[in-house]
């Protein structure tokens, strides 16, 4: 097999050591021999930081791979064969601003879910679409594998607007089973889940363990507050058991922004009294680690890395980018065009669910109509994406007002408004596709 060279855009990132120790773990299967990490100039001293620490990481493993750093993109671009992007437009001081806006007007200020997510998505589409015109250009066979968040959005966007071959992923359903694994104190290789939704709101509606179907026992345990699934971003407030019960569904830690609504809120605008938003909370988390990543004697990935909320990263795009490259034809859950997995969304429309991964890309897996519990929720909050999308691609206001005020969580025309009008103002210099 030929060697690989990969790219990671925003390799500056905290969760880079996540990426490198998961290529380290696969080398023997993933021979990745070229490993740039790419970051713009405001990131460069993270990105020495960060690259240095893997470099240490590559030595200790003893494997052939050279680091490069660079904040030259096409240098880094050509010829590569995947490209990985974890970037972040405005770095977290757009994130809390994307949280405490919405704040203002009682709603809720989460980075993905709801007017934070269209905000994130309206500074990194543009960026990512610039990004697929010089992969045209430089490394056309290559594959773009998507981790910046909103992923589910970002992902329709390329699908929709750049020929470059591309797949969203997450680590939220390979967290999910491994709390299914834990319930029953057995691996995660010993999980097996199905999942319909989108990026950040997927339900699994069946669960095998061992191979046995344990659907309804997992979901009595769920009501019991056994293997209540919660990411560490996600204020830990459980659902109401006779709820669970009568979902009969397991549902990924973000649907509580849903279900619970109003108490997120409390309990988001309780914290941003005391101990900020969970923005301002990742930030001090992140001025901690990078303290450690400059000790010269570290040479791995430290525990403490598990507190940003991204732990799994690693394993789910190594794991992908594996069952490309050797066409495995493995099951992953990814961020993929729906292409008939059910009636019930149009088919270019992005979901997140079971998809057999092989060399030619993603399939998913038929899946049927959507659960009628659930439908509406998604095809509500699909209506979002689509409008989200457009907004960033054309920088039309009118579109961005029906997204905000579409969105499920955004209770009037006058509270989209509102938020879109102060989201306008503190972006203006990330926005340029807005001033045309």
């Amino acid at each position: 097999m030929a060697d690989l060279k990969v790219v990671t855009l925003g390799g500056g990132s905290g969760y880079t050591p996540e990426l490198i120790d998961g290529f380290i773990r696969r080398h023997h299967e993933l021979p990745v021999s070229e490993y740039w990490l790419v970051d713009i100039e405001a990131g460069k001293e993270k990105l020495d930081i960060v690259g240095a620490l893997a470099q240490r990481m590559v030595k200790k493993a003893g494997i052939s791979m050279t680091v490069h750093l660079t904040t030259d993109l096409d240098a880094a671009l050509k010829g590569a064969s995947f490209v990985t992007t974890q970037i972040r437009v405005g770095q977290l001081a757009a994130r809390i601003q994307d949280e405490k806006i919405p704040l203002r007007y009682g709603v809720l200020g989460q980075e993905t879910t709801g007017p934070g997510g269209f905000m994130k998505a309206q500074r990194t589409i543009p960026v990512l679409l610039d990004l697929c015109k010089k992969m045209e250009r430089l490394c056309p066979d290559a594959w773009l594998i998507n981790f910046t968040n909103p992923a589910g959005i970002v992902t329709e966007a390329l699908a929709k607007h750049s020929p470059v071959k591309s797949i969203g992923i997450c680590s939220g359903a390979n967290s999910m089973m491994r709390d299914v694994a834990k319930a029953y104190s057995v691996d995660r290789d010993a999980v097996d889940a199905r999942f319909i939704g989108l990026n950040h709101l997927i339900f699994a509606d069946r669960i095998k363990v061992q191979g046995q179907d344990r659907t309804d026992d997992f979901i009595e345990k769920l009501a019991q507050g056994v293997g209540r699934h919660n990411l560490k971003n996600i204020p830990d407030v459980g659902l109401p058991a006779e709820f669970i019960r009568a979902l009969r569904l397991y549902p990924l830690s973000y649907l509580k922004y849903y279900y619970l609504s109003r108490e997120m809120v409390e309990h988001e605008l309780d914290e941003l009294k005391h101990s900020g938003t969970r923005g301002e909370q990742s930030l001090a988390i992140e001025k901690s680690l990078f303290c450690l990543y400059r000790d010269t004697t570290l040479c791995e990935k430290p525990a403490a890395l598990s507190a940003r909320g991204g732990a799994l990263y690693s394993d789910t795009a190594c794991s992908i980018i594996s069952s490309i490259y050797n066409n495995k034809r493995e099951i992953h859950i990814v961020n993929v065009p729906n292409q008939g997995a059910t009636p019930d969304l149009p088919d270019t429309a992005v979901i997140e669910t079971n998809a057999m991964i092989d060399a030619s890309g993603a399939h998913p897996l038929r899946y049927g109509p959507l659960p009628r519990a659930v439908r509406g929720l998604i095809q509500s909050v699909k209506a979002f994406e689509e409008l989200t999308v457009e907004a960033a691609v054309t920088g039309d206001r009118r579109t961005a007002l029906l997204a905000l005020a579409s969105h499920p969580l955004v209770p009037s025309v006058a509270v989209a408004e509102a938020i879109l009008r102060d989201y306008l103002h503190e972006n203006r210099d990330f926005l340029p596709q807005y001033a045309r």
